[in-house]
């Protein structure tokens, strides 16, 4: 899942997106909110952490842009300022949560997955298919009760197609939402990831999970 930090302390910004990498998010961050549209201008996000104030434009100011074009990417408000007329300000023009600073990062961590959560209108951290069972939280995947291993980037595309069960996702989708744009890789590195989660998930399994459609991409469901 891929996150935008735009905190313009550049410790809190390092420490932020350090915790998140920690956590194998995909993570972007910028210092500026006229910097930020431009990174919302060009890719695709799960969730974004957002300082009020900012230099070049408010916070609020690009929530506010971002709601009025329809963009429903959730939003977790960061700020010193706790008065009810601030967290009202920013409920109003459409944040999804609000943490005040100073915060603890395992509050932080708690709020994103939540963010995701209703990003994908999903009810917890733990989804299924068949016997398959993915902890988004603890990082934990089993099949048939057997505990599979993954690298950061195999989880994060295990991750996505299964919160977009019975979605056609391309290859360009899957990877705007595990890489970020420091990212140099293969043009084919999605296809790479995916023959590796086959392996790990369906070698000695007669189910098969992950399905090629050809032309459009790849899906996450149970049965042909």
């Amino acid at each position: 899942m891929r996150i935008l930090v735009v905190e313009d302390n550049v410790h809190l910004n390092a420490l932020i997106a350090k915790k998140l990498k920690s956590e194998n998010y995909s993570v972007d961050a910028c210092l500026r909110g006229d910097d930020a549209q431009d990174y919302i201008a060009c890719a695709e996000y799960d969730a974004l952490i957002l300082d009020i104030l900012l230099p070049g434009l408010s916070g609020l100011d690009v929530l506010r842009a971002m709601r009025a074009k329809n963009d429903k990417t959730p939003v977790l408000l960061l700020t010193a300022r706790d008065s009810v007329s601030d967290r009202v300000s920013g409920l109003d023009a459409g944040a999804d949560d609000y943490l005040i600073k100073p915060f603890a990062f395992d509050e932080l961590m708690a709020r994103v997955r939540a963010l995701i959560r209703r990003g994908t209108n999903a009810a917890g951290d733990v989804f299924a298919a068949a016997d398959l069972t993915v902890d988004c939280a603890s990082r934990r995947v089993t099949r048939g009760g057997r505990e599979i291993k993954l690298s950061s980037r195999e989880f994060a595309i295990l991750e996505y197609m299964i919160r977009n069960k019975g979605i056609v996702l391309s290859r360009n989708t899957i990877g705007n939402h595990i890489r970020n744009y420091e990212y140099e890789g293969e043009s084919n590195i999605i296809d790479v990831y995916i023959r590796n989660l086959r392996r790990k998930l369906e070698d000695t399994e007669e189910t098969k999970l992950i399905h090629t459609v050809r032309g459009a991409g790849y899906v996450l469901r149970e049965g042909i």
